[in-house]
């Protein structure tokens, strides 16, 4: 993060950060740099260090230099999605005979990276609890290199205390690592509380409008950014100029679009926990969530994503999710529209029959920005 930037506020920082006039014509706006390669003054003569659009290009040079602004980091990385983030950073991080902690209702496919691809390069996982402290320190083991964490977790909403796993990494000599795509840098900060790598889906929240697929990494560390920066240009899942540009755009209005997700989500749970046909409703922001103290210490607000349980088992929860209406059926999350899916059948099928698998009644909801009375009534309608 650049000192300009240090001491400004989240908002201005979304704004400006990366954001720099055009030095040859004055636009507010970085460029999109639609191109591979770089005319050189000379053999060896870069013009502002670019020579071919894998290594870097100035678009994306403009998102990561905001991403690491956003999340208070040394570095940000841009990649084509999430899992090419996660894939670079363990591809880094990671030797054949190394250990993995992972959340216990961890994103599918982040489960599904580990499972069926990292175990065949000869690194293990064991499966924590990490709301449960003592669950992570049990199983962190003498081959553990790193502790993986989602807070919020994906689709059971479940919290983890950042500092206090921070402080279990540390004194076992391991990296940890917080996927931070629920809350966004809005909500949550956890470089700031210990984390050494923060991972994002830049398709959900950070850009906002459903209209993009990226991810990135932003490191505490300059020395980790620039082994992770060398292995981004030689694996080359990097995030091309138009998708950068896309998501600069989308982080623009982050501050505003999370404080509208989390305000209607705040409404529908309160609507939803008195339904008669919903069974329990997982959110961090009711005082009854078992996380709901440690998420009240470390967000700001309790963000868009809620899940709930019907009654009638998978079978009724499925019917729900085909009756809303203006609720669009369909995967991903952190967009302006509201989603419904059914979490067991659809984004989360990976995980069946594993450690990981959700409970077949388990409808999954990301709060869009719409006028929340429209959002409660096709609730109502399609509760039946």
């Amino acid at each position: 993060m650049s000192d300009q930037h240090t001491h400004q506020n989240f908002e201005t920082r979304a704004i400006h950060a990366g954001n720099t006039a055009d030095p040859l014509t004055g636009a507010v706006v970085p460029p999109i740099y639609q191109v591979s390669t770089y005319k050189q003054d000379g053999v060896g003569g870069l013009r502002g260090g670019y020579e071919y659009s894998r290594s870097a290009n100035p678009t994306r040079t403009a998102l990561e230099e905001n991403l690491a602004a956003l999340e208070g980091g040394r570095r940000g990385l841009a990649f084509a999605s999430g899992l090419a983030a996660e894939d670079c950073l363990l591809r880094t991080l990671l030797a054949p005979g190394d250990h993995v902690v992972i959340p216990n209702d961890a994103y599918g496919g982040t489960f599904r990276l580990f499972a069926k691809v990292v175990e065949r390069w000869g690194v293990d996982f064991s499966v924590a609890n990490t709301s449960d402290i003592e669950s992570v320190r049990g199983a962190v083991n003498d081959r553990t290199k790193l502790i993986w964490v989602e807070t919020p977790s994906n689709p059971l909403l479940g919290i983890t205390d950042i500092e206090a796993v921070a402080g279990v990494a540390r004194q076992a000599g391991v990296k940890l690592v917080v996927d931070n795509t629920f809350a966004s840098p809005y909500l949550q900060q956890p470089l700031a509380l210990g984390a050494d790598v923060v991972v994002h889906s830049l398709t959900k929240y950070m850009g906002g409008h459903s209209d993009v697929v990226g991810g990135a990494l932003v490191t505490a560390d300059e020395a980790l950014g620039e082994e992770l920066a060398y292995h981004q240009n030689a694996m080359g899942a990097v995030a091309g100029p138009f998708d950068s540009w896309i998501v600069l755009r989308g982080i623009k209005t982050l501050a505003v679009r999370m404080d509208r997700h989390s305000e209607n989500a705040a409404k529908i749970v309160e609507m939803l926990t008195q339904h008669p046909k919903v069974t329990q409703v997982l959110y961090p922001g009711l005082p009854e969530h078992p996380g709901h103290e440690v998420a009240a210490k470390q967000m700001r607000s309790f963000g868009g994503m809620i899940s709930f349980r019907v009654q009638g088992g998978e079978e009724a929860a499925v019917e729900v999710c085909n009756r809303a209406q203006l609720f669009t059926l369909g995967e991903s999350l952190g967009g302006v529209e509201s989603l419904i899916e059914h979490p067991g059948r659809m984004t989360h099928a990976s995980v069946a029959g594993s450690a990981l698998e959700v409970p077949a009644d388990l409808v999954r909801l990301s709060v869009g920005i719409e006028n929340v009375d429209d959002l409660l009534a096709d609730l109502r309608q399609a509760l039946g």
